[in-house]
């Protein structure tokens, strides 16, 4: 990984992105770039005077991450709508990976489609932290998941090449399907019938990710399958639960990506609920 963007609003949230990139810069040598997006509509003088108030400030937090983090910086202060200026940057830079900070939770935690977060992550061509979690060091265990598609081995792919991991425990999760169990003939088999037949569901979903797997170069502690109990993201967030996952990984298209155009509907719900940094990887062909 070479740059790494971060998205600012000089909140408390995205100090926790501004902290994750740092920290990732220096894990990994890359140039951080800060940009700042301030609404072009507004009264001129208003604009102005916000400009010149950002540019300052990401002046002496350049300059904070130059002489005491030994970050190489610049910056860039941008007028336009949140997203349009988060867009625009990235589409002019291409850096490796976007970060972001967590987006604004709503009373109702289903608030999540149609926020600059959302949208950003929808349209950019890079990889998105979304820095949930305080960062208070570097990753000690990570969460791939996998529903065994290309979306989910392009994401596992370029997590690989960003080197993001460090010396992080890595452990992947494939959440299966029974569907046996949803039918009516399901309903009626005796309890050590579905026993049997979930197990024996568990070890050809362990056969294929292993196999799902095996092309790929990730060095991985653990595979985890999961039966589809309650809805995708549920598990896999429990799961990141208890493998005590600071990072999440996932593909922003997999087999359910239609439900959400570009954004599918498993990685919007995990974006959506989780306490943690999550990194949203688009397919390659939007790279």
């Amino acid at each position: 990984m070479k740059s790494i963007l971060v998205a600012t609003d000089f909140s408390e949230r995205s100090d926790r992105a501004l902290r994750r990139a740092t920290m990732l810069a220096k894990q990994t040598g890359a140039a951080l770039s800060l940009i700042h997006v301030i609404d072009d509509d507004q009264p001129e003088r208003i604009v102005e005077s916000e400009r010149d108030a950002a540019s300052q400030l990401l002046y002496e937090q350049s300059a904070t991450l130059r002489n005491m983090d030994g970050v190489t910086c610049d910056t860039q202060v941008i007028l336009g709508a949140p997203f349009a200026g988060i867009v625009q940057a990235v589409g002019d830079r291409t850096p490796d990976l976007l970060v972001i900070g967590p987006h604004r939770r709503q009373a109702l935690r289903d608030m999540f489609i149609g926020t600059t977060a959302e949208r950003t992550i929808r349209s950019v061509a890079c990889p998105v932290l979304m820095a949930n979690s305080p960062p208070v060091g570097s990753y000690r265990n990570v969460l791939l998941t996998a529903d065994l598609s290309d979306g989910s081995h392009s994401a596992i792919d370029s997590f690989a090449s960003l080197k993001m991991a460090g010396g992080a425990r890595t452990s992947v999760v494939y959440v299966f399907d029974a569907p046996t169990l949803g039918l009516a003939i399901g309903h009626a088999m005796p309890k050590e019938d579905k026993e049997y037949y979930l197990k024996k569901e568990c070890e050809d979903a362990a056969r294929k990710l292993a196999q799902f797997m095996g092309p790929l170069d990730v060095e991985l502690a653990e595979h985890i399958v999961r039966h589809d109990n309650s809805n995708p993201a549920n598990e896999i967030l429990t799961v990141a639960e208890e493998t005590e996952a600071g990072l999440i990984v996932v593909g922003t298209r997999g087999r359910s990506g239609l439900a959400k155009l570009l954004l599918g509907s498993v990685a919007e719900a995990v974006l959506r609920k989780a306490e943690v940094d999550v990194l949203a990887v688009p397919p390659k062909r939007y790279q």
